[in-house]
């Protein structure tokens, strides 16, 4: 199939086992039983048919295909699958079948059924994420490195910052995610328990309790905000784990070579060029976030839906929902393993921290000069030394030393070569770098 050469590499492939035409029918069938437990265990079911109907309908053989193309007809899966559920049942059994409920009430708590486990490996694997990241924000909080603004150099921060911006992203996502309900959906053909009379909303808080879903205040058939909270919160994870990617695969160029992705057998290799280690793990995380990004949007814009029932909106959300979160465990399955197996390379960062022959350091020589010469001056003669370190390779402070002595007496005397070395010092020149990663660290660690 196309979809295993295509779609599925971006996904997790222990998701993707996990959530197939079978989990979905299970999942319909955990909601039926379910059901039929709780009404019996308030008069509504004659005592010992749940138990009959579980064992009768456990033991069934469903026709998968036989359902996949009862949705061209019946719109979803769940009026197939009732039908051949009901079908299988003894007579005397058959009225205690799907009683009260109606086809979204079957579809949206599969759903949801389907979720919970994919939200468990999502926590696990921001929690991997969280634990390298830590180690790599410990190990690097003095590796300086150069910043870089609109794609150029800037000033200098520390490696450990930039990890602790991908790790708090990273965790924002987990937390929110952790935060989500998945409520079970109950409420009959147009969400008042129709025949069920007051019985219906205590029926609908003991299924979900049976099922291990949240409550919801009522049946939510149209009012798709916890829908809408899964898809903003898995986007929210995808972009996160997008910024990492994006961060390292432009680090790992060979002109920068500050980082690698972690080395493999046949990892990143070229089907042309040999010499190649392209950061493959980065394509997938984003490929797939980008996927993420696109499920979300057709999400967002079927959140308004008509009446008591949608028409085609609520039909819309299924598959981007379920593949929504497919693509975000595997492109966090890669993130993990990047972050635990990133290789970090401080002698290129050092090397590419010249690369300017310090010039990045005019900032701080510009407010070291504005008290001697006026700010005017100091931004051009500190721009000017910077271009002229650039341009015949080297060292700032010494052009800038020469520069001064060559054309402003009344720096004589006033500025050293010593504070003009100092203030051309990247190390010297960080910031709050340590203390954020500090901070960074202690809130990482509070949950």
């Amino acid at each position: 199939m196309p979809a295993a050469l295509i779609q599925h590499p971006f996904m997790s492939q222990q998701a993707l086992a996990e959530c197939n035409a079978r989990a979905m029918v299970d999942a319909m069938l955990a909601f039926e039983l379910s059901l039929a437990e709780v009404q019996e265990a308030r008069g509504a079911v004659p005592g010992g048919a749940s138990q009959a109907m579980r064992q009768t309908l456990e033991a069934h053989d469903f026709d998968l295909e036989a359902i996949a193309a009862g949705v061209a007809s019946g719109g979803n899966a769940a009026i197939p699958f009732v039908k051949q559920g009901r079908a299988a049942l003894p007579e005397e059994l058959k009225r205690y079948w799907h009683q009260g409920a109606t086809s979204q009430d079957v579809v949206d708590s599969a759903l949801m059924l389907m979720l919970a486990p994919r939200l468990a490996a999502l926590d696990a694997l921001l929690v991997r994420c969280r634990t390298a990241a830590l180690s790599l924000m410990q190990a690097h909080d003095q590796t300086v490195m150069v910043g870089r603004t609109l794609m150029q150099q800037a000033l200098p921060i520390t490696f450990g910052v930039k990890v602790a911006h991908w790790a708090i992203g990273l965790e924002q996502a987990r937390r929110r995610l952790a935060g989500l309900e998945l409520p079970v959906q109950f409420g009959g053909a147009v969400g008042v328990h129709s025949g069920l009379d007051d019985q219906g909303l205590a029926f609908m808080d003991a299924l979900a309790e049976r099922l291990g879903l949240a409550a919801a205040v009522l049946p939510w058939h149209t009012d798709r905000q916890p829908i809408h909270a899964l898809a903003t919160g898995l986007d929210a994870a995808a972009g996160a784990a997008e910024k990492l990617a994006l961060d390292v695969s432009l680090l790992t160029q060979t002109e920068l070579g500050e980082v690698a992705e972690p080395a493999a057998p046949g990892m990143g290799e070229s089907s042309s060029m040999p010499h190649k280690r392209n950061p493959v793990r980065c394509a997938l995380i984003r490929g797939a976030a980008r996927q993420v990004h696109g499920h979300a949007t057709v999400i967002l814009n079927a959140a308004a839906q008509p009446l008591e029932r949608g028409l085609g909106e609520w039909h819309a959300e299924w598959a981007p929902l379920l593949d929504s979160a497919l693509l975000l465990e595997g492109a966090l399955e890669q993130a993990a393993v990047l972050l635990e197996g990133l290789e970090v390379h401080p002698e290129a960062m050092r090397r590419n921290l010249a690369v300017t022959g310090g010039g990045i350091m005019a900032e701080p020589v510009s407010r070291l000069l504005a008290p001697v010469v006026g700010q005017d001056a100091a931004r051009r003669i500190s721009a000017e030394a910077a271009e002229t370190a650039r341009l015949t390779g080297r060292p700032y402070a010494q052009v800038l030393h020469e520069q001064l002595l060559a054309g402003h007496d009344e720096v004589a005397g006033r500025v050293e070569r010593a504070e003009l070395e100092r203030a051309s010092d990247p190390a010297l020149y960080l910031g709050s770098s340590q203390a954020q990663v500090q901070r960074a660290i202690v809130w990482l660690e509070g949950k």
